[in-house]
């Protein structure tokens, strides 16, 4: 697995960071058990091992290493034996309500291994593996499985309990929360991989104050600028993928178009909102794709109103053929979006003329424009 097969100095970092975080824990809990919060293992990974931060994406991982996806999971030891949230379907529910109980695990299943294909594939994933840290009495301690998708070939043993649904693939336990549409997966603990005990401060805050009084202290400044686009248009106050332009570009009347011919739709609220976000039409910069390639692209049309990779075939290769599967002149509905839990992008601006473009999970863009209409 992935801990046990990195270096030796990188291994001896992520310890001494997860016991750093780890000490704090009187701050939020009088347990002797240490505290560890999701956001924080997150960012302690992947500083130790160089890995790619995919948190930010809505995605089945949570981080990359060349070609692994790692799910990163903390929770209490117990028993060994807990049930985790590995998925949420929270914006999918019209795609299962009302069906019954083996066709809406079917459902589900089939939409948990859809975002784990969609996430292997745009991030260029050959595998993914979960990495969980078991917090016990005064002990952290590490171990890995794969990241399997559901068997729906062997689904059995489906039971209805109050407010979910448990079922079994041969492989895994899972259980479907009903109320928050969430899937759960049953972590069995057999190996770990490594352990190490996690001194607590008892007077953490007195600790803190003297770090924060040294003169030294270095401060973070993030000069990210970032935006959120729809994959998607409005009609009749529904959400609707034109047929004819955004991503269905290449289907639409006139010239002849290359099949992969698609644009992202720049709403105008965007431009009032974020005037120099993006540079002036036609010119170019390099949009830093999911999978590390760097594409030429522009802003183009009257009003600035679509983000274009230069050829245009790269950015709809991209959506169309690697990450929603369609055939060539297979029109884009929101339907299909929303199966692979996608109806946005979010666009981060690094610095002048460099970009990085995400997908991410439904909903998105409308959150970010509430935040500032």
């Amino acid at each position: 697995m992935f801990f046990s097969s990195q270096k030796k100095e990188q291994q001896k970092e992520y310890e001494e960071l997860l016991k750093t975080v780890g000490c704090l824990s009187d701050l939020f809990s009088d347990s002797e058990t240490p505290y560890l919060y999701y956001r924080v293992a997150e960012k302690i990974f992947c500083q130790s091992f160089n890995a790619e931060d995919l948190s930010r994406s809505d995605v089945s991982a949570d981080a990359k290493m060349d070609s692994l996806g790692v799910g990163l999971k903390t929770f209490l030891a117990g028993n060994n034996k807990t049930l985790q949230k590995v998925a949420e379907f929270n914006s999918d529910r019209s795609l299962y309500n009302g069906l019954s109980d083996e066709n809406l695990i079917r459902k589900v299943s089939e939409l948990r291994n859809a975002r784990i294909d969609f996430t292997e594939t745009v991030h260029g994933l050959d595998s993914s593996i979960y990495h969980c840290i078991l917090r016990d009495k005064n002990i952290f301690k590490i171990f890995e499985e794969p990241m399997h998708k559901v068997n729906i070939s062997n689904i059995r043993n489906i039971k209805r309990n109050p407010g979910s649904i448990v079922f079994e693939d041969g492989v895994s336990e899972y259980s479907f929360l009903l109320s928050k549409s969430t899937l759960t997966k049953r972590f069995t603990v057999k190996d770990i991989e490594h352990e190490f005990e996690v001194p607590i401060l008892k007077n953490p805050l007195e600790e803190l104050r003297i770090l924060l009084n040294n003169k030294s202290l270095s401060i973070n400044k993030n000069n990210t600028q970032t935006i959120y686009l729809p994959l998607y248009g409005i009609d009749k106050k529904q959400k609707y993928v034109f047929p004819r332009s955004g991503l269905n570009q290449w289907n639409a009347r006139g010239r002849s178009r290359h099949p992969d011919e698609v644009y992202i739709p720049i709403p105008a609220a965007i431009h009032r909102q974020f005037p120099d976000f993006f540079p002036d039409r036609d010119v170019s910069f390099i949009l830093k794709f999911p999978n590390g390639d760097r594409v030429e692209s522009s802003v183009c049309q009257d009003g600035r109103k679509a983000l274009m990779s230069q050829s245009n075939r790269k950015l709809g290769k991209l959506i169309l053929r690697d990450i929603l599967k369609l055939k060539e002149g297979e029109l884009v509905t929101y339907e299909k979006l929303q199966f692979f839990g996608i109806d946005s992008v979010r666009i981060d601006k690094v610095c002048n003329l460099k970009y990085e473009i995400n997908f991410v999970k439904n909903a998105s863009y409308e959150l970010f424009k509430n935040s500032w209409v």
